[in-house]
This record gives structure tokens, sequence and C-alpha cells, in this order.
């Protein structure tokens, strides 16, 4: 299924992100899984239908943005991205991003190691040279 690269609206985008996640009722029950599928894929059609009151809250548009990016639907990220003027994001890898943390950690480890080492040596030179 190719996806549109622009959308008109927030709304439009929202919605074609709760498309690319499955629809209305998985999105719905991922929402607010205490509700019976049906009801929960109603309400989250009321809140996406601007004729209606209800309405996500940030929270709730948090939720989507997360499990669309995992399922690799990025719509509602880069929407937001260029409305607000920004180039559009690019998703991380977590196993890169562990991978950059680990060498971090070791070069940390390994500037700290430096560091008490050239502390020892100047407390030497300062001990012989009172």
């Amino acid at each position: 299924m190719q996806l549109p690269m622009f959308y008109e609206t927030y709304d439009d985008a929202i919605r074609e992100t709760v498309m690319g996640l499955g629809g209305m009722k998985v999105v719905g029950n991922m929402l607010w899984p205490a509700l019976p599928v049906d009801d929960a894929g109603r309400k989250l059609s009321h809140c996406l239908n601007v004729e209606k009151r209800e309405k996500l809250s940030p929270g709730e548009l948090q939720l989507i943005r997360r499990h669309a990016r995992k399922a690799g639907v990025h719509i509602l990220a880069f929407y937001e991205a260029r409305d607000a003027g920004y180039t559009e994001p690019t998703p991380t890898c977590p196993e890169n991003e562990l991978s950059e943390l680990h060498r971090r950690y070791i070069q940390a480890v390994d500037d700290f190691k430096d560091l008490a080492s050239r502390m020892e040596q100047v407390a030497q030179r300062a001990r012989s040279n009172p």
C-alpha cells in the first residue's frame, strides 16, 4: 500500500496513521482497552471527526505516535515536523542507539582512567617537589 507523502490537515495525518495501524477498532482498543472493541472504535472515530466534540488528548496522540513508530508508520511524525518547520525526522534503530551508548560509555570509562592516571602523576610530582 503506497501512502501519500503529504497530508492537507493534522486530522488527515492522524486518520491515515490510524488506518496504517489497522483501523479505528484496533487503535481504539489500544487506547481504551476497558471499552468493548466496537465502542472503542466508535469513540476514536468521533475523536477524529471535526464535527464531533470528542478529541484525542496529548497522551493519546503520543501513544498513537509511539505505536506508529514501532510499526514503521511515520505519517504523523512527518506531518508534525513539516507543519512546525522542521526537516523530516529520522527514526532511530534501538540496536544502533544501544551500540552508540555502549561505545560512549567505554570512551567515558577510558577518559576517566586517563584523568585518574594524570591526577596521580601530578600528585606524585607535588609530593616529590615540596
